[in-house]
């Protein structure tokens, strides 16, 4: 039998991506221990988990909040809003400026959800006038769907603005925040949105198995019937929770005790604030370091997130990205590929269990790196490779 490879560092690699992400060994060790699905100390886990959540958020059960958890990717997430909030004739206005803007409209289709996509360039935010256009135009909207944090190039989109807007038209907001909740301070209330979608393994430093949605309970509750998918109902999940504590499905056990070591410790930073402003002193280190390598972000400034960063390609004719990442992999620093359509970058995220100390090896490596992909590309074309 062929043997698994076996990474050739002494450790594990940093992880400068949006997510999965670094995160600690005590994060890690949380998950050496099994757990009964249906056992009561598992479940007042659980329970516990959902109720930090919406305090995370500001809000709680008694203001009229509900989260619930789903085993699955953040995807999975905004799918099952989609399948089980959106009426039968509901429809859904988009609002994309990368990939997953993009992704939301392919579930809609997929779902067979009346639906219509507002594009805005992908190095600009969205626009609230513009969406206010759309719903005056379309008074058949029913939904608003924004992603905070487009982790296609790093761009916050200003979610409290198009919140209002939403609200002002009586329509339903849907906020994927997969990779902002938790790195930086959203008022769920102020944002307008009903519901909220984010994941374990981005800015909360837990492990991939589940995400979440915070929603208001009665937006939740008029959804009886809706739904178009058994897995993805959230209204039915909920009920599972209301009934006896549990998943309706096998739940991602190790994930939930992981991610209970992971709240602890973002309790233990300082909350919210203090991890926004360790996450925002990576951002700055990154910057400053790439700029002295001649490294400039995609993104104006005035639209950037701390989360990740696009980087557009270097003009050095010698530069591959492919090789530019196995050198930096063997380093052990795993950055993202871009996902632009109209510039080649590569990405770089400042988020997880990474600090300052982290960022400036991967800059110094990144200065090591890059020459000789110059080099080695004058060498090939000297023996006529």
């Amino acid at each position: 039998m062929d043997s698994l490879p076996i990474p050739p560092v002494a450790r594990d690699r940093l992880l400068f991506t949006p997510g999965p992400l670094t995160t600690s060994l005590s994060v890690k060790q949380a998950m050496l221990h099994d757990a009964g699905s249906w056992h009561h100390e598992f479940n007042a886990v659980v329970q516990w988990i959902r109720e930090r959540l919406l305090a995370i958020a500001g809000v709680s059960r008694d203001t009229g909040w509900e989260c619930v958890l789903l085993q699955g990717s953040g995807t999975f997430g905004v799918e099952a809003v989609f399948a089980t909030c959106v009426p039968p004739a509901g429809e859904v206005v988009v609002l994309a400026n990368g990939a997953y803007g993009e992704r939301a409209a392919q579930m809609l289709a997929q779902a067979r959800i009346n639906h219509r996509v507002l594009r805005t360039p992908e190095d600009l935010p969205a626009q609230p006038a513009a969406l206010e256009a759309a719903l005056v135009a379309n008074p058949a909207i029913t939904h608003v769907f924004a992603v905070h944090c487009e982790t296609t190039s790093g761009i916050l989109n200003p979610i409290a603005d198009l919140g209002r807007v939403a609200r002002a038209y009586g329509k339903s907001f849907i906020v994927d925040a997969m990779s902002s909740f938790g790195g930086m301070p959203l008022d769920l209330e102020a944002s307008g949105a009903d519901h909220l979608v984010s994941s374990a393994n981005k800015c909360l430093e837990g492990v991939p198995g589940f995400c979440f949605v915070l929603c208001r309970r009665e937006k939740l509750l008029a959804s009886a019937g809706w739904a178009r998918s058994l897995s993805l109902d959230l209204l039915a999940q909920l009920k599972g929770f209301e009934r006896n504590g549990q998943f309706r499905f096998t739940p991602p056990t190790h994930a939930l005790l992981a991610f209970a070591q992971a709240l602890r410790e973002l309790e233990q930073e300082g909350g919210v604030p203090a991890r926004a402003a360790r996450y925002r002193r990576n951002h700055d280190t990154l910057l400053d370091g790439m700029r002295a390598l001649g490294l400039l972000p995609y993104l104006n400034p005035a639209f950037q997130s701390h989360i990740i960063t696009a980087f557009p390609f270097p003009p050095a004719p010698g530069f591959a990205f492919d090789t530019f990442y196995r050198d930096l992999c063997d380093r052990g620093f795993i950055i993202y590929p871009g996902k632009l359509t109209r510039v080649d970058t590569f990405r770089i995220g400042t988020i997880g269990r990474l600090f300052p100390t982290d960022i400036e090896q991967l800059v110094h490596a990144v200065s090591r790196v890059l020459p000789t992909l110059d080099r080695r590309a004058k060498t090939r074309e000297a023996h006529g490779a």
